[in-house]
């Protein structure tokens, strides 16, 4: 996508399927890489593009092969504003090993003044042999990066590396974040009326992998289930790995 267009909607009026084939990335958006039309000097916090995908489904997208831009294997994003409003994510995938390889559905950077991404009505996985993979993060990856979720359902996703970050010695790293990897600082996961459950990992955080590393980070789960999520270690609640002193809001909401 092409970073000179302000406001982008794709919109498949719930009709339309857009498939990777099983060998590439589907959709793609970076203000900090020429090739798709540089338009500031400060590519890392711009505004635009604003795009927003609804009302679609995304199938077998692949980005193991991308050396360059690692993760997100259906959709890869970095500046801007990134908004996801019912939409479906199955059986897409990223690169399976690395300490910060991750997103098997979708990889998201360098938001707009640390504005969230939204995610909306929106499934990932679903169901046995519909679940997204990558190495860490099998929906859901991100470096940085603020989450607003509502409505939506992450089950049967896998994080599938091994060592975790930094990686072990003789291993190649990663496995955490079954459902969602979220690492950096100033950051918040917020989470409304959503189910995470069945999902798996290697390493930590079954479910959620939220670290925090100035401990300025928020995490917030409200009218939410998290439960049946299987493997990994170092859990400060059921299925969610983080540092125990990180600042969290529970509401209304099941957690085993």
């Amino acid at each position: 996508m092409f970073n000179n267009r302000p406001d982008v909607v794709i919109d498949g009026g719930g009709l339309v399927t857009l498939s990777g084939s099983g060998a590439t990335r589907i959709l793609y958006m970076n203000t900090c890489d020429p090739a798709q039309v540089w338009t500031t000097d400060h590519c890392q916090d711009q505004a635009l593009p604003r795009l927003t995908v609804q009302n679609l489904t995304f199938v077998d997208g692949n980005s193991s092969r991308d050396l360059a831009y690692d993760g997100g294997g259906a959709i890869w994003v970095r500046g801007g504003r990134f908004k996801i409003v019912n939409c479906r994510f199955f059986n897409n995938v990223c690169a399976s090993a690395g300490p910060d390889a991750g997103g098997g559905a979708v990889r998201v950077f360098s938001q707009y003044q640390g504005l969230p991404v939204y995610v909306v009505n929106s499934t990932f996985g679903g169901a046995e042999g519909y679940g997204n993979t990558g190495s860490n993060g099998g929906a859901l990856s991100s470096i940085g990066v603020s989450w607003s979720i509502y409505n939506s359902r992450f089950s049967h996703n896998h994080a599938v590396g091994n060592g975790g970050n930094p990686a072990q010695a003789g291993t190649p790293g990663g496995g955490s974040g079954g459902a969602v990897y979220n690492d950096g600082n100033t950051m918040t996961l917020a989470l409304y009326g959503c189910l995470i459950e069945r999902n798996v990992v290697k390493q930590h955080g079954s479910a959620i992998f939220f670290i925090t590393n100035d401990r300025t980070g928020r995490l917030h789960i409200e009218n939410t289930v998290i439960r049946h999520n299987t493997g990994g270690s170092w859990y400060v609640l059921p299925g969610i790995s983080m540092h125990a002193d990180t600042i969290r809001t529970l509401i209304d909401s099941t957690i085993q």
